[in-house]
């Protein structure tokens, strides 16, 4: 069985210790690609050397919404040269809009209209947060689609009502959903995993934060990226093994990425 996390922050100072076991942990968890997201271009250095490092690993550069005011014109310029200068690139983002932690909603429509062109130009999708904003959301990426055409991308850590999911898909995007769809106070989330269809469906950890139930409470990591499918699974009616499999299937092609072959061991002989 095979994992793929598409949305971890495994640069964070929480991982510095322990970092290869951690990558040990999510191996032996079938967990064979991750895609890590960007806050702000400045982290793009610190993450092209985790991707050295770690192969199985591809990244996104971009500007969260609650960064965004840091925003300037020339910011643009600088995400589309880091995308374009790096193969291992197959997204833009995190950007989006959060309007739970900031009402800055000028600063992060601008910032993320400017990050979907880019992502548009570049024939890459993107990672999409959505905080107590999905409405102005749908707007955005409607007036997107009307004056410069189709985008396409995921909606992660997905924490909306189903009428909100469909939205979504309806502009075409993929869905994924992270460790709060473990939580049993997270009815409406449970609800969005069993209406997402199958092509449409990712899972994620964006670790550190957000561990799932058997793990709530403590730093999340990439191999519990597990439990989240187990969850969807078992929301859905079927078993891990097709969730893993479709979820895998999504992933590659979403973010293009190549297959992994899985080792065979030799035959004694």
């Amino acid at each position: 069985m095979q994992l793929i996390d598409t949305h971890v922050h495994i640069n964070f100072e929480t991982f510095l210790a322990d970092l290869a076991a951690v990558r040990e942990r999510w191996q032996s968890s079938g967990v064979v690609r991750l895609v890590h997201s960007c806050c702000e271009p400045s982290e793009f250095d610190g993450i092209q050397a985790l991707a050295d490092r770690f192969p199985e690993l591809s990244f996104a550069v971009g500007l969260h919404p609650l960064e965004s005011r840091h925003w300037q014109p020339e910011l643009a310029e600088r995400i589309r040269a880091l995308a374009a200068s790096d193969s291992r690139v197959v997204a833009i983002g995190e950007t989006g809009l959060d309007f739970y932690k900031a009402d800055n909603s000028d600063e992060q429509i601008a910032a993320c209209w400017a990050q979907l062109s880019i992502a548009r130009d570049l024939n890459l999708p993107v990672i999409i947060h959505c905080r107590d904003a999905a409405s102005e959301l749908r707007v955005l990426l409607e007036k997107f689609w009307r004056e410069v055409g189709p985008i396409s991308g995921v909606m992660h850590c997905w924490s909306g009502t189903p009428e909100e999911t469909c939205w979504f898909l309806d502009l075409g995007f993929y869905i994924s959903f992270s460790g709060i769809v473990t939580f049993k106070s997270a009815q409406h989330i449970r609800e969005a995993a069993r209406l997402v269809p199958g092509d449409r469906l990712l899972v994620e950890t964006d670790c550190p934060f957000l561990a799932p139930v058997p793990k709530r409470g403590k730093r999340n990591e990439p191999s519990y990226v597990r439990y989240v499918a187990e969850q969807v699974a078992d929301l859905r009616g079927v078993g891990i093994d097709e969730v893993a499999a479709q979820t895998t299937a999504n992933a590659l092609a979403l973010f293009q990425l190549a297959p992994v072959t899985p080792s065979v061991a030799p035959v004694p002989a």
